[in-house]
């Protein structure tokens, strides 16, 4: 029997037992609409943390005031003292040469009003690499010039959302704004970022130069002279972060004159390490939704073996019939195997596009984030292909190996 001939014979079957056949391969249409679906959010997912992780930032370090010990052994929070300064901003850039850019901040929460318009938003004073490290542009205006830093002027870039909500269509440039009860002249904003990846609105932000902050916005809170609230930094080289870090951690040891054995004064958080950890987290969970949506197929496949099992039964005079006028157990084998093969390539078709519009649906209708491509399409349909290779084989075996003359004997 050629591959015609066998396809042929093989529509004919099931067409016999349409009902059947369509109700076996509903369990191959839900586990291929399955795989597309969880492959397709567990992708979805990878993606919107890669892109964390790029905002984040793969070489960077952040150092924060560290918790220490007040008064009869009290625990302090590290928002009731402030350790970093702006020399050690500058003795980490000058003395550990993997860093690439260091920058110190402070921040804090205001009211900014321009004519009868209001938004309360928060801002950051900054060191002008913060720009860098943070991967903020200018979209409008310009930049903060060496004397705005050095002089604490009363200039202002706009985040996004500030600026809508102050401006409109308008950009801004060159109107006077007020950040608490101090004028500031708008000399640029920000190009947008949107959400972050903990959901937060990026965009809603203001920036002055550091001592502008220090001076005009946290005046009153009497901080420590040259005080900085966090330090960023990022190193040329990702491989240089754990050296750069233990660097760092023995040079502010050293400039603090904290005692060996003593507990550190400030924190360094590496991002790489929380960035492993969440690639990590998501691609477990992706292969849970893999395996579930494995499980559901697997299923499917069990019931194409159990019906084409029963279909053997059923059918033993008919092999014997086809033994009995030159049929090998190849062409058997074939046969059933055939058999098998077309209803799960049509629960695969079928399951296909259920899958597509199900993934579709999903990234529509849920805030799941979705990612369909070609490849978990061919993941579908090769998955398809080897549940009916692999679950027709049995019961295309066991009904070439029947013997003619009893299989005749059968009513």
């Amino acid at each position: 029997m050629n591959f015609t001939d066998i396809l042929r014979t093989a529509i004919y079957a099931l067409r016999g037992n349409w009902m059947r056949s369509a109700l076996t391969s509903l369990g191959v249409i839900i586990g291929i609409a399955a795989v597309i679906v969880m492959v397709s959010v567990g992708q979805g997912t990878q993606a919107e943390i890669d892109k964390l992780v790029s905002g984040l930032g793969s070489q960077r370090l952040d150092i924060s005031p560290g918790s220490r010990r007040g008064p009869g052994g009290a625990r302090m929070s590290s928002s009731s003292f402030f350790t970093l300064t702006e020399g050690d901003v500058e003795a980490i850039r000058n003395e550990i040469p993997e860093v690439q850019l260091a920058a110190g901040s402070l921040r804090g929460g205001t009211q900014i009003v321009y004519a009868e318009n209001n938004w309360s938003s928060n801002w950051q004073g900054v060191q002008p690499d913060y720009f860098e490290i943070n991967g903020w542009t200018i979209a409008d205006g310009e930049g903060f010039d060496a004397q705005d830093y050095s002089s604490a002027g009363k200039e202002v870039i706009l985040g996004e959302t500030v600026r809508r909500e102050l401006f409109g269509e308008d950009s801004g440039i060159g109107q006077t704004v007020r950040l608490g009860r101090v004028p500031f002249t708008v000399v640029g904003t920000l190009a947008p970022k949107g959400q972050g990846g903990f959901g937060q609105d990026q965009d809603d932000v203001v920036m002055v130069p550091l001592e502008t902050g220090r001076r005009r916005l946290l005046g009153m809170m009497g901080l420590p002279p040259s005080a900085v609230m966090q330090v960023a930094l990022t190193v040329a080289d990702a491989k240089d972060l754990s050296y750069a870090q233990g660097e760092i951690e023995a040079l502010l040891r050293q400039r603090h004159r904290i005692k060996p054995g003593d507990e550190d004064d400030f924190t360094v958080r590496n991002i790489s390490e929380i960035v492993a950890t969440r690639t990590q987290t998501t691609r477990l969970m992706s292969l849970l939704l893999g395996a579930v949506a494995t499980i559901s197929l697997i299923v499917g496949g069990i019931g194409i073996m159990n019906i084409m099992l029963v279909s053997v039964t059923e059918r033993i005079r008919e092999i014997g019939l086809r033994m009995a006028v030159g049929a090998g157990p190849s062409d058997v084998r074939r046969q059933f195997l055939a058999e098998a093969m077309l209803i799960s390539l049509i629960g695969g078709v079928i399951g296909i596009a259920l899958g597509i519009v199900g993934a579709l649906a999903v990234g529509q209708f849920s805030e799941l984030p979705v990612a369909l491509n070609g490849k978990v399409i061919g993941l579908a349909a090769g998955f398809s292909i080897a549940t009916g290779l692999f679950f027709g084989y049995y019961p295309a075996r066991k009904a070439s190996q029947l013997d003619p003359i009893e299989a005749l004997r059968q009513q």
